[in-house]
């Protein structure tokens, strides 16, 4: 499964890309807000920090003209930008004519396999099913994960699905239980899945263990 990191934070990318295990990095309005500094400024430096990963940038219009015009901006960007794209009509009419011209996108806000096949229809490369804000109305929101998988895979679809709105470690394991292509997850919860009190009890007695018998790799 590809890990992504949700951010428009330029450090949390930075570290993040330090570790050597991210493919990706999406963002969205309220991140790229965050980050205090200019839209495409930001994007590009990620885009700099992650050279062979995707960097989802989103539209912001919802007029399908202007979804357009927008789109193709920030395609010319840089290369590996993939287009983010909300699940409304012009959204999936966008994603059509972007997928035609072999731009990449990753459709958004996306909550049911029902809007799963209309993205997947249209083209999708990424279909962004969020998980966090269905379990905030007390429903699963892996259900849709596991469900929309199972349908690109049984229809032969290249989409692939991208688990967001991922809130804790354990949203991560149950992604990889449905089968998931993907997960994008803020850096914190990222930092999260290194920790185990097993690890840290284990470092700690090795290390104690290694200085007490006064060992050294290196000559002396």
């Amino acid at each position: 499964m590809k890990l992504f990191v949700d951010t428009g934070d330029i450090e949390e990318v930075r570290q993040a890309a330090e570790w050597g295990i991210i493919d990706g990095v999406t963002t969205n309005p309220t991140l790229i807000a965050k980050s205090g500094h200019g839209f495409k400024e930001t994007v590009l430096k990620i885009c700099e920090l992650v050279p062979e990963g995707a960097i989802s940038a989103e539209v912001v219009a919802t007029d399908y003209d202007t979804m357009l015009k927008e789109a193709l901006e920030i395609h010319s960007w840089h290369p590996n930008i993939v287009v983010k794209v909300p699940l409304i009509e012009n959204g999936i009419r966008l994603v059509k004519t972007l997928s035609d011209k072999d731009i990449q996108t990753n459709v958004t806000l996306v909550f049911t396999v029902s809007q799963a096949l209309l993205a997947a229809k249209a083209g999708a490369t990424f279909i962004s099913n969020f998980v966090g804000r269905v379990d905030d109305i007390s429903d699963d929101g892996m259900v849709a994960v596991a469900k929309s998988v199972e349908m690109v895979e049984t229809y032969g679809y290249d989409s692939e699905i991208l688990v967001a709105s991922i809130r804790h470690p354990l949203h991560v394991v149950q992604a990889v239980e449905a089968g998931a292509h993907i997960a994008t997850m803020p850096f914190k919860i990222m930092s999260m899945l290194f920790k185990h009190p097993l690890t840290d009890a284990g470092l700690k007695r090795f290390l104690a263990d290694w200085n007490d018998a006064g060992l050294s790799i290196f000559p002396k």
